[in-house]
């Protein structure tokens, strides 16, 4: 069984302290939500765990099976086997889908397909560049066709239900799902919204409110949430701020990327 261990997480963004002592652990084949509202810091979590420039880590550690992951470049990080799915997935001109995912997976192409078909990628979709001109809905589903492929050991899922519409919601849950339960993959799914624990089940739900973790529960901590809202549960807590409060001439959040 392989583990993902983050202790006491500090992470700043153009000296802003953004993570202030993320606490979290996760274990092969669960799920886990990662809930907060904007602005708490959140994506800039994902962002650090894959080692992306500009975030700036001040303290703390995060190893994958007792391996210290930080000060890993990103394609270590992936080799290690993590895997980050995009907010904003970024479109890569002349760049086929079909090419990215054979190089990356080194699968062969009737596999590849089965799996396109299986998440209902189309096969024009494969001869594509790679996000150009996809929907968003479509390029939640591209993506969802690399982690398949790749089989990395924990995933992060950055909003992953964003731009989905039900049936696509749907599609990229249940396969997520039976990754966790079949393969063995752990995930952190971040979200603002509680539809998307309705199709991938969590374990465990943690709210993110000032960048770090407040709570944690099981999934009624979700049906908690959808009755308070998070200013609710942050007043019963004793939380007195949501979101990481920044500085007007240095904002990390203006970039959707953060």
């Amino acid at each position: 069984m392989s583990a993902l261990t983050i202790r006491g997480l500090r992470v700043s963004v153009e000296g802003v302290e953004i993570l202030r002592g993320v606490d979290l652990e996760l274990h092969s084949g669960e799920v886990h939500a990662l809930m907060g509202p904007n602005g708490s810091g959140k994506s800039t979590l994902s962002h650090a765990l894959m080692g992306r420039g500009g975030y700036v880590v001040t303290g703390g550690s995060v190893t994958l099976d007792g391996e210290e992951l930080l000060g890993q470049p990103t394609w270590e990080r992936a080799a290690a086997g993590l895997f980050l799915t995009h907010q904003y997935p970024v479109e890569v001109p002349g760049v086929r889908l079909l090419d990215l995912l054979d190089a990356a997976a080194g699968v062969d192409e009737v596999a590849l397909r089965a799996e396109a078909q299986r998440l209902r990628v189309a096969d024009d979709f494969l001869g594509r560049g790679v996000n150009v001109e996809f929907s968003g809905g479509e390029q939640k589903r591209a993506e969802t066709l690399q982690l398949a492929l790749l089989r990395p050991k924990f995933a992060i899922l950055d909003e992953i239900d964003s731009g989905l519409d039900v049936d696509a919601l749907r599609d990229v849950s249940r396969r997520i799902e039976v990754m966790s339960t079949e393969d063995g993959l752990g995930v952190l799914a971040i979200t603002h919204y509680s539809r998307l624990l309705t199709e991938l089940r969590p374990d465990r739900v943690h709210v993110f409110m000032d960048g770090r973790v407040v709570t944690s529960g099981g999934p009624e901590l979700a049906d908690e949430l959808e009755r308070s809202g998070y200013e609710g549960l942050a007043e019963g807590l004793g939380v007195e701020s949501l979101r990481v409060t920044v500085p007007e001439e240095s904002d990390p959040f203006a970039d959707p990327g953060f």
